[in-house]
C-alpha cells in the first residue's frame, strides 16, 4: 500500500510528522510505502539510513505551504505546488492509496474533493470522528467539511459513518442518532425532520431517533449524524472539557497531598489514554473516492503513526465498496444520482 503524507500539515510539523512516519515503518508490511510530501530540502535531512527497509520511505518535493489562515479553494489553486495539492493530485493520478493531513482542514476537503471526486451516490464528503466514550466508540459525522447540509447529505453521513463503524470500529449493527434539541419527533430545524424521515424510512439502518448532545456520552448510539458546523463545535467543547476536568483534579490531588496525587497517577495516565484523540490518529473523509484521513492541528508523533495504520485498515477493509454497496441498494441513491448529474463539473 501506498501512503501519502503531509509533511507540513500541522502545529508541529516537519518534526512530528517525520518521527511518527520512522515510528510507524515496523508496523506495517514489507510492501508497503510511505511516501512524505513537502519541500525536500527539510524533509531529507531528517531522514536516517534504513536499508532494514529499503524503499520504505521516499520524498516527493513541494515547496509550497497552505497555511492554516487561509482560504481553502483559493488557495489549493494558487499554489498548486503544495503538499495539499501535490497529495490530491497523486491520488487523482492512482499514485498512492492513501492520504493524510493535519493541514488546513478546509484546504484538505476541498483538494480531495476536487481532485478524488466523490464516491457514486454521495452529494457531498464529511469528516468522521471517532468518540471514546465510557459505553464504547461514537463515531460523529460531519465535523468540518459541510456547514450548510441538506436533508439527503445527513442521511448519507449516516450511512456512511454506520459502515465506517461497523467495518472499522467492529460495532455489528451500529445505531445512528440524529442530533437535534431534544429526542421528540417535532423537535428540531427543517432540514433535520426531512433528513429524520429519510433515515426513518430505510429499514436498514438502525435509527434510534434524535439525540441531544448528552446522548454522545450515554450509550444511546454508536453513530451520531449532524452538520460541520454543530460537530465542530461539539468536537472543539468536548476536547477543551477533558482537558479542564483532568487539569482540575491534578490540581485538586496536589492541594489534599502530594503523596496522594502519585498514587493516583497512574490511575488518571490509563483514563486520559482511553480518551486521547491521538490514539485514533486522523478522521477519515468519508465519501470521496479513495483513502483520506485528516489529523487534529495539534497532532503528534504518535497521532501520525496512528494515523499511518487507520488508512491502513481503511484501505483494506474496503470500506468505501462497503457505502457503495449499500447506498446503491437504496431507493435514496436514484436521487442523489440525479442531483449529482445536474451539478456542473
Amino acid at each position: 500500500m501506498r501512503i501519502a503524507i503531509d509533511v507540513m500539515g500541522g502545529d508541529n510539523a516537519p518534526d512530528a510528522v517525520i518521527s511518527g512516519a520512522l515510528e510507524s515503518i515496523e508496523l506495517l508490511d514489507e510492501d508497503d510505502e510511505l511516501i512524505l510530501v513537502g519541500p525536500k530540502g527539510r524533509i531529507e535531512p531528517q531522514l536516517p539510513s534504513l536499508k532494514s527497509r529499503e524503499g520504505a520511505i521516499s520524498v516527493v518535493d513541494a515547496p509550497e505551504v497552505i497555511d492554516m489562515d487561509e482560504a481553502p479553494i483559493e488557495s489549493v489553486r494558487r499554489k498548486r505546488r503544495s503538499s495539499i495539492a501535490v497529495m490530491a493530485k497523486m491520488a487523482k493520478k492512482d499514485q498512492v492509496d492513501a492520504v493524510i493531513s493535519a493541514g488546513n482542514t478546509g484546504a484538505c476537503v476541498a483538494a480531495f474533493q476536487m481532485r478524488m471526486r466523490n464516491l457514486p451516490g454521495v452529494n457531498r464528503p464529511g469528516i468522521a470522528v471517532v468518540f471514546p466514550t465510557f459505553e464504547g466508540p461514537v463515531t460523529i459525522c460531519d465535523v468540518g467539511a459541510n456547514i450548510a447540509c441538506k436533508p439527503i447529505n445527513l442521511y448519507q453521513y449516516a450511512v456512511m459513518a454506520s459502515m465506517h463503524s461497523k467495518h472499522l470500529l467492529g460495532i455489528k449493527n451500529p445505531r445512528v442518532g440524529l442530533m437535534s434539541i431534544g429526542q421528540e419527533d417535532a423537535k428540531g430545524n427543517e432540514i433535520v425532520k426531512e433528513a429524520r424521515e429519510l433515515m426513518k424510512s430505510d429499514s436498514n439502518m438502525n435509527f434510534v431517533g434524535n439525540i441531544e448532545g448528552r446522548d454522545i456520552f450515554e450509550g444511546v448510539c454508536d453513530v451520531a449524524v449532524c452538520d460541520g458546523f454543530v460537530g465542530n463545535v461539539i468536537l472543539k467543547l468536548t476536547e477543551g472539557l477533558v482537558d479542564g476536568l483532568f487539569k482540575a483534579i491534578k490540581h485538586e490531588l496536589m492541594a489534599e497531598k502530594l503523596r496522594l496525587a502519585m498514587k493516583f497517577k497512574p490511575v488518571m495516565k490509563r483514563i486520559y489514554g482511553k480518551y486521547d484523540y491521538n490514539e485514533y490518529g486522523g478522521a477519515p473523509l468519508l465519501g470521496v473516492n479513495g483513502t483520506a484521513l485528516i489529523c487534529h492541528g495539534a497532532s503528534h508523533s504518535r497521532t501520525f503513526k496512528n494515523a499511518i495504520l487507520t488508512s491502513k485498515r481503511y484501505y483494506t477493509r474496503k470500506i468505501n465498496d462497503k457505502i457503495i454497496e449499500y447506498l446503491s441498494g437504496t431507493p435514496i441513491y436514484s436521487m442523489s444520482q440525479d442531483r449529482n448529474a445536474q451539478r456542473p463539473v
